[in-house]
């Protein structure tokens, strides 16, 4: 094969073309893809400053850093950026591991557009985060949706098949230590204490022996079930944290404090804030704050016998009824009814699908969702709590609604649905949307497989049975042979 690089082998030479991954790399709409996303990274028009000068004909003013500015490094391919956040999801690879792999990994680097093996790094593993900051939530819609899209396009699924879908929901988790009020306290005021310093305040007793005490003892009376003694601790360590906040703010309030910097006296203010919540919360209360650095997290039960409680944001699925296609995934903060959510879910399905004028009529769903076929006229919602109304087409719907329940599973487990480590509200709606693209890629990697496999087995079906025609040909024109004889 001709190639303008005399000491370089292109890749298409270097790799069996017929593998999953390549022919999904030349049926994915990257063009489609990096025209939808562009204009989040076009440089940005300046307005600039009127400057006013004096030369040899008089006063004048001037028009001074106005329109795109070409300074900076140029950012890097779209497309090599898109596809390592597939490949991060498809493969359960935290950014770090992925890009390691992308230089190692012949395959992907033909995925991501390039035409040589290159033996580096493709980007710093902070880059990517920034990446997905930058694209956002609509941004990530865009890429799942493309998955979508290629599914039809490779007639692995018909649009009529994306009318009816099963949603469910279920707990994304955040990344967090399990919360507890010992160490929520400790935590606290180690917070406070340093944003202190670091603010420029001089505290006479920041208990720091102390509370690193309390707090081994606390662990053990808790593993002992000496709970009356827990709870004795941690009342001390509630005196001590507000001991600690009092003192602060009379050091705030003193007319000679000067701060070191605006940023420092904002980032104690913060803690402050949410020290003083974790000190006055109670085991009872609602809206309580279970991790001091993600103030968004929520106590979420969903009757599991394993795990009763879960820490994170409640996550909306929606997934093709007869094929298990990905076909939207988003978060609700504050723990909402199933019910209430159903629309909005829906609605971000059908936005993805736009392009295929689908319309979802069937939705198959569990008894969380009961009550709100008003808020749904467009839909028709499949439960059991209708099983006595159903006809026996919709009773065989719905009992494939578990279907969603794998589907999930694989979610966590495959493609890092299962703890968020993103900052944020923000965070846990762009991950789950990347996990839920991930997922279809896989999805994807599997339906041409298994297309591939269907007319190699009908050939090879087809030759059998010609040489199988030909020997029973051959041995009736011996056995005519031999009676003729």
């Amino acid at each position: 094969m001709f190639t303008p690089d005399f000491f370089r082998s292109r890749i298409d030479a270097m790799i069996n073309l017929n593998d999953p991954l390549a022919v999904l790399a030349t049926r994915l709409p990257w063009a489609q893809l990096e025209a939808a996303i562009a204009a989040k990274f076009a440089r940005r028009e300046r307005v600039g400053t009127v400057v006013e000068t004096d030369d040899l004909f008089g006063p004048s003013q001037m028009l001074v850093g106005a329109g795109a500015s070409p300074a900076g490094r140029p950012r890097l391919p779209l497309r090599l950026m898109i596809s390592l956040l597939y490949l991060k999801h498809a493969f359960n690879l935290s950014d770090e591991e992925l890009v390691v792999r992308w230089s190692e990994n012949v395959l992907w680097q033909f995925f991501s557009g390039q035409e040589h093996f290159e033996h580096r790094l493709p980007c710093d593993a902070t880059q990517l985060g920034r990446f997905r900051r930058a694209l956002g939530e609509d941004g990530l819609e865009e890429l799942l949706g493309a998955t979508i899209d290629t599914a039809v396009t490779l007639q692995a699924v018909q649009p009529q098949d994306l009318e009816r879908v099963i949603v469910d929901t279920t707990v994304q988790e955040k990344a967090v230590a399990h919360p507890t009020d010992s160490r929520l306290l400790e935590i606290a005021r180690h917070k406070v204490v340093r944003s202190a310093r670091q603010a420029g305040l001089v505290l006479k007793q920041t208990y720091a022996k102390e509370g690193k005490a309390l707090r081994f003892k606390a662990g053990g009376y808790a593993h002992a079930k000496q709970h009356r003694r827990l709870q004795r601790v941690i009342k001390r360590q509630r005196t001590i944290l507000g001991i600690v906040l009092r003192a602060v703010q009379r050091k705030l309030a003193a007319p000679d404090f000067v701060a070191s910097s605006p940023k420092a006296l904002a980032d104690l203010q913060q803690w402050m804030q949410r020290a003083e919540r974790v000190r006055t919360q109670r085991p009872k209360d609602k809206n309580k704050l279970y991790a001091l650095h993600a103030p968004e997290v929520e106590c979420i039960g969903k009757g599991k016998a394993r795990k009763p409680y879960e820490f994170g944001v409640k996550t909306a699925v929606v997934v093709s009824h007869q094929h298990g296609l990905m076909l939207g995934a988003r978060t609700f903060p504050g723990n909402p009814y199933d019910g209430h959510i159903l629309r909005a879910t829906l609605e971000q399905a059908t936005i993805l699908m736009q392009d295929w004028a689908v319309a979802i009529e069937h939705v198959v769903v569990d008894l969380g969702f009961r009550g709100v076929d008003a808020d749904n006229p467009d839909q028709h919602l499949i439960h059991r709590g209708k099983f006595k109304r159903l006809s026996p087409e919709h009773r065989a719907w719905l009992r494939r609604r578990s279907a969603v329940e794998p589907a999930i599973g694989h979610l966590k487990a495959d493609h890092r649905l299962d703890r968020c480590w993103l900052k944020g509200a923000l965070g846990d709606a762009l991950h789950a949307i990347s996990c839920a693209a991930g997922y279809n890629i896989q999805w994807l990697l599997r339906a041409i497989v298994r297309l591939g496999l269907g007319p190699v087995f009908l050939r090879l079906l087809r030759q059998w049975r010609g040489a199988m025609q030909a020997a029973c040909t051959s041995r009736s024109d011996s056995h005519w042979a031999q009676a003729l004889a």
